[in-house]
């Protein structure tokens, strides 16, 4: 890492790194979720038919801890790829999980709302990886 890039990083406002810890929270909070029910993340996978389940589980759980720290605390180049990288996460997801369009009548608003919402998500880690930090 060049020192521009450091001074860069350690010169962020205190705001911006509490926004970008705000928008991945759910990431950590799912992985540590995931992490103290090994067996429920596993249960997830096979679920959503990821098999087998438990390196799946165990990448996801990595993803969703690792990713959201790189964000915060990250170099900019890595914050730029892991914030790539949930956003690619969170659109394959959601396209699995949330498939309203295929979904029985009265199931199709709250998986709607629940994709869309997730789409938002996408669009904020896109962002980030555009911007890198606040101008």
């Amino acid at each position: 890492m060049s020192r521009v890039e450091t001074a860069t990083i350690t010169a962020e406002p205190l705001w911006w790194r509490v926004l970008l810890l705000l928008l991945s929270s759910a990431y950590l909070q799912g992985g540590l979720v995931k992490l103290s029910d090994f067996a429920g993340a596993q249960a997830e996978m096979t679920h959503f038919g990821l098999q087998p389940a438990a390196p799946f589980a165990a990448a996801v759980i990595v993803l969703e801890l690792v990713a959201p720290l790189l964000i915060v605390f990250g170099p900019l180049r890595w914050r730029r790829l892991a914030a790539l990288a949930l956003a690619g996460f969170t659109l394959a997801a959601s396209l699995m999980a949330n498939a309203f369009w295929a979904a029985a009548p009265e199931l199709r608003m709250p998986l709607m709302n629940a994709f869309f919402e997730h789409l938002g998500l996408v669009a904020g880690f896109v962002i980030v990886a555009m911007l890198g930090r606040p101008r």
